[in-house]
């Protein structure tokens, strides 16, 4: 769901080449769940032909920023990976929800349809700040 919300939010900015996704758990293969799919198209975002791919050190050596759903993924990011910890955030660091930042995004799995809209919402509040972020740091280089 982030990378199809994300995709959708960068279109027509050519600042940004290559987005994608994986998952520190995920099973390679994977499409997206009905409930994703359901939100992204109320979303006008879309992910045809998305497979799910694990987290590898080659996927992290191409990316320039890493953001993580969870204080635990971003902790098994960084333990697991160590020469990419500099490049990894958390999503919610980007965003204040309920006067809180570096909250988790939460887990909708098994939640229902709302669960998803609620996730889609949080990814809505960060992903803009998670692109200036990410556009700041391009101009500084």
């Amino acid at each position: 769901m982030a990378e199809g919300l994300f995709k959708k939010a960068i279109d027509g900015n050519d600042a940004f080449e290559c987005i994608g996704s994986a998952g520190v758990a995920a099973y390679t293969g994977d499409t997206i769940s009905p409930e994703t799919s359901e939100v992204l198209k109320k979303n006008e975002a879309n992910l045809e032909g998305f497979r799910s791919r694990a987290v590898s050190d080659y996927l992290l050596a191409e990316a320039t920023h890493v953001f993580a759903m969870t204080n635990s993924h971003l902790g098994m990011l960084v333990d697991t990976f160590p020469d990419h910890a500099d490049k990894c955030y958390l999503v919610c660091d980007f965003v204040e929800l309920n006067g809180e930042a570096g909250v988790d995004v939460p887990d909708p799995i098994g939640m229902g349809p709302r669960a998803y809209q609620q996730v889609a919402e949080v990814l809505g509040y960060a992903i803009p700040g998670m692109l200036e972020f990410m556009e700041a740091q391009t101009e500084e280089v």
